[in-house]
This record gives C-alpha cells, structure tokens and sequence, in this order.
C-alpha cells in the first residue's frame, strides 16, 4: 500500500473511541455506536485500531476476510450493515504482531492513510486501551473531533479514566463524554437492579471531572450477540443522540478559558465571555477529587490537611477542554482534576 495524505480529507469527524483499562467493552460499544449512526442515516466507516489483538473480525463474525488493495494501492474497506470496516484483521489475518514501537507507529500510519474511506460523515477508531504508542500516533497524525471514554464503575475503570482525560488533553484533543458499561443489571422476573461494580460513593464522572456522561449502558443481552445479528438498542440510541449532540456543542461558540492565573491566594480563571471564576488554592487541594485524595469504595476523604502547607500555590494550570483544569501545586501534587463546578462550589 502507498501514503495517501488525503485519505481522510472527505471525512468530516474523525472520532476516538477509548478506554485506558481492557475488558470494559471498548470494542462493543465501538462498534455498536457506529451501528447506530449508520442506522441514523450517516455515512459512517470503523477502524478497529488494535494492532495486537484485533477483535472487529470476530464482532461481525467476518473471519477469513482478506481486504482488497485497488489501483492507487489502497486497502479498501469491508462493506458491512451499511458500515465501511477496517482492520489489521482482514490485512493481516490471524497472525500475531510482534514488533517494537517503531513499527507499531508505521503499521498505524499505513492503516490511517491508505485507506480509501471515500465519503464519510463519521469515522470512529477503535482503539486498544492504555495511554501509549498507538494513541500517541493517532493523535499526532490526525486531527480528532473528540475522544469519548468508555469505563465501568469498578475502582481502577475509574481511576484509569482520569488518565485517559489527562492523556487526550495533553495532546489537545476534547473529551466528549464518558459511556459507563455494564453500570448494573436488572433481574428480567423482579426488575430488580443490581450495581455489579458497586455505587459512585465518590461522586458521579460529571462531578468529580466536569465531563459529559453519554449514558449508563446495563448489562444487556443484546450487546453479547454478534454485530452482525445486532438490533438497534434504546440505551445505544441514547448514547448516540447524546454523542451527536456532543459534537455539535464542540462546534458551536463557547466560552473560551483565555487566562488563568494566582493572585491573593486564589487561583483566577477569566473566560471570552467576562465570566470569573476564583477558589482559594488552598480549598482547592483540600478538596482534589483524584483517586489518591477520594476514596473510590467510600467516598471518604484521605487528605490530612495538616500537611497541606497553608500558602501552597499552583506552579502551572493546564485547561482541560470547557470543563475543567488541571493544576500542578507547589508540594508537587498534579494527579487532580478540578471542575468548573468545582469553583462555583467554593466560591466565596
């Protein structure tokens, strides 16, 4: 296959679909998201972007596919349930990838953009979870219209989201919601609902990161069929219509973070619009919603706050999207991340 710089250039939204823990069902929900939007009426293509482990073969019970190259020596996609499809799967088979980070970053590339997508309204990437090599070179190759995160309620899921919304913002790429996966289960003879993970005893994902959630899928049946035999789901729906609307917000005016600063012990956030928003520093490292300060089964807080120096002060704010920052403090604490509701709760 040869470099093609305009492979993606007809594909008006590019989006991430991510997790930074495995087995949280990244990859069902992937697929199913661009179900829907296809269903919707959308030109929509899915890459699955897991060069280590493909799964999009086996979620459309597509096996022993070989992908075509056509005359500009181009991997065509798989024409699927309206879908364009694409994976290392159907270029490489069943063969293990075994390769150094190099390579991995090549072997992306290639399948980024030598593809021929054609015209599409969505594309969404299915990537393999964790923070490193692919994320990375996707992010750096291309420019994303958002990330969505898909976690379930257990302790790590939701200590590695807050990784993964630092990871995307780095790399400035917005959040745009959170799906919750397998949030609980509903007896069919009771309808009786069970939190197989537990409660949130720390707060829900918009409290205590200032994100978005898309919707709390249950455990259901439908998402353990095949997606060849898949039947369009009223939590899906929901997921869907909340992440078009997501989009749509991303590409509406907002009112930008244009200053952020210390003065008089409060950290000062200005935006476009004249809004101010202020907290005394120290009420802000009191109250850090990160996974070392909160406990995640609990909800207690573990900060011993006779240890907080009394004129502790920010040594860099990093704004996180239109809906947070993250604050690096002078005892060298940077893991928390601080909603603008967060402000507004302290405000004095």
């Amino acid at each position: 296959m040869s470099s093609n710089p305009f492979a993606l250039s007809k594909v008006s939204h590019v989006i991430a679909i991510s997790s930074c823990k495995g087995g949280v069902g990244k990859s069902t929900i992937a697929a199913a998201l661009a179900l829907e939007l296809a269903h919707r009426g959308f030109r929509t293509g899915l890459l699955d972007m897991d060069i280590f482990g493909p799964s999009l073969p086996a979620l459309f019970q597509l096996h022993n596919i070989q992908a075509q190259i056509n005359e500009f020596k181009m991997a065509v996609p798989i024409d699927c349930r309206n879908l364009k499809l694409m994976s290392f799967g159907f270029l490489w088979g069943d063969a293990p990838a075994v390769m150094r980070g190099p390579m991995v970053t090549k072997y992306i590339q290639q399948v980024l953009f030598q593809t021929d997508w054609g015209e599409l309204d969505y594309l969404i990437l299915d990537l393999p979870p964790g923070t490193g090599d692919v994320q990375l070179t996707i992010t750096q190759s291309i420019k994303l219209t958002g990330a969505v995160i898909v976690t379930t309620q257990h302790t790590l899921s939701l200590v590695d989201t807050a990784r993964g919304i630092l990871m995307f913002e780095k790399v400035k790429v917005p959040i745009l919601g959170v799906i919750e996966n397998m949030a609980y289960f509903v007896t069919p003879d009771t309808g009786k609902k069970y939190t197989i993970f537990g409660e949130h005893k720390a707060g829900n994902l918009a409290q205590r990161f200032g994100i978005r959630t898309l919707v709390e899928i249950p455990i259901l049946e439908a998402l353990s069929l095949p997606m060849s035999q898949y039947q369009p789901d009223v939590y899906i729906q929901k997921a869907g219509e909340a992440l078009l609307q997501a989009v749509k917000d991303g590409e509406s005016s907002q009112a930008q973070l244009t200053e952020t600063a210390f003065k008089e012990g409060q950290v000062v956030l200005t935006f476009s619009d004249g809004r101010v928003l202020a907290a005394k520093a120290f009420d802000l490292r009191v109250h850090c919603p990160c996974a070392g300060c909160v406990s995640e089964t609990t909800g207690e807080r573990m900060v011993d706050i006779t240890k907080i120096p009394a004129d502790i002060f920010p040594r860099d704010i990093m704004p996180l999207g239109h809906y947070a920052v993250n604050i690096i403090w002078s005892d060298n604490h940077s893991s928390g991340i601080y909603p603008y509701v967060l402000f507004e709760h302290l405000k004095h």
